[in-house]
């Protein structure tokens, strides 16, 4: 059973962060508070909760400012709060969330960010702020935004108002227009340490074995929301199956991967997505070893790098295409097995 954490708006924690805590607080401090900062960091790592935890801070004007220059900074606001509660409920009028809206035809949360999702926040910064003080804006996910929804935002960059901050959350920034990256302070966060993330799943999954906590903890790579997810997600199941797919190869017959692939289908509805994301995970730790000298699985020596590297963009692309074009899962599981199945067979 898990102990889930809340929203990244309603999160009253943030662990294993203080460097960027510090960062911020420092940049106001010193009247620098860049316009525009890009939050960068893999998913689940706190990149979000961050980012509303700055965002509040600031809307309560800066509780922690009296300190001195130097000293650790905390963004730390109390749960009780009433800035804390209006920005957890999505109701503080100075705060602007932009995010992947939701399609009512295909009841699930769009996989893109769109211009019309971004039209409100030009009417947003020409406001006077309610309060007085900070208008800031959140874009979530903000790799998530296609071409005509970055360039209006990058037109908003340009030109901005008086006290407006806008804090773009994001995955994987190299998606992003470069333009807009460079308009943009960039804060990376780093994986949280092994005994940080033992200690945080301790509290948010008190029910799950130790055993079963720290390989969680292994494959999510210091990103406790990735941690969780895989805990909700059949995590644990599907990581298998992705180590019997690797340990069959090459000798990965047609049968024993109709048979990989309706397990991987049994359970979660997003288990192929989680499958292959767990085999690109698996791939790239595999590659980074082996660049480094370290031992590789027997699997990987039995052909070139260079082809397991195009394996897992060939894996991510189909990922994306699936979720997409709405492709049949069970078909893409099986064109997964088939290409990788082909990578390893002996040339």
């Amino acid at each position: 059973m898990t102990d889930a954490a809340p929203a990244p708006r309603a999160n009253p924690r943030l662990l294993g962060h203080a460097a960027a805590e510090t960062a911020l607080v420092e940049a106001l401090r010193a009247r620098r508070l860049h316009h525009a900062w890009l939050i960068a960091g893999p998913a689940g790592i706190g990149k979000a909760t961050l980012a509303f935890r700055f965002a509040r801070w600031l809307l309560a004007g800066a509780p922690a400012q009296q300190g001195r220059a130097g000293e650790a900074a905390s963004l730390a606001l109390d749960p009780a709060h009433p800035v804390f509660r209006r920005v957890a409920a999505g109701s503080h009028a100075d705060l602007l969330t932009i995010e992947r809206g939701f399609d009512d035809k295909r009841r699930r949360q769009r996989r893109e960010i769109l211009v019309d999702d971004v039209r409100a926040l030009g009417g947003f910064l020409r406001l006077t702020p309610a309060e007085g003080g900070w208008r800031v804006v959140v874009v979530d996910g903000a790799e998530g935004l296609n071409r005509n929804a970055a360039n209006a935002l990058l037109k908003l960059l340009e030109e901005p108002p008086p006290r407006a901050l806008l804090l773009l959350v994001c995955s994987a920034p190299g998606r992003l227009l470069p333009t807009l990256r460079s308009r943009c302070r960039i804060l990376r966060l780093a994986p949280l340490a092994l005994p940080v993330m033992e200690g945080l799943l301790e509290q948010l999954l008190p029910e799950t074995a130790p055993a079963e906590r720290a390989r969680l903890a292994a494959l999510a790579e210091g990103a406790p929301g990735r941690a969780l997810a895989l805990a909700e997600e059949d995590g644990l199941r599907l990581a298998g199956l992705v180590a019997e797919t690797l340990a069959a190869l090459p000798a990965l017959t047609p049968d024993r991967a109709h048979a990989i692939a309706d397990r991987v289908l049994t359970g979660e509805e997003d288990a192929f997505e989680v499958f292959a994301d767990l085999l690109r995970d698996t791939l790239a730790r595999a590659l980074r070893e082996a660049g480094r000298g370290g031992a590789a699985p027997a699997w990987l020596g039995a052909r070139p790098l260079e082809a397991w590297a195009e394996l897992w963009h060939a894996v991510g692309r189909l990922r994306d295409d699936t979720g997409r074009f709405y492709l049949d899962k069970r078909e893409a599981t099986l064109m997964t097995l088939s290409r990788a199945a082909d990578i390893a067979a002996p040339r």
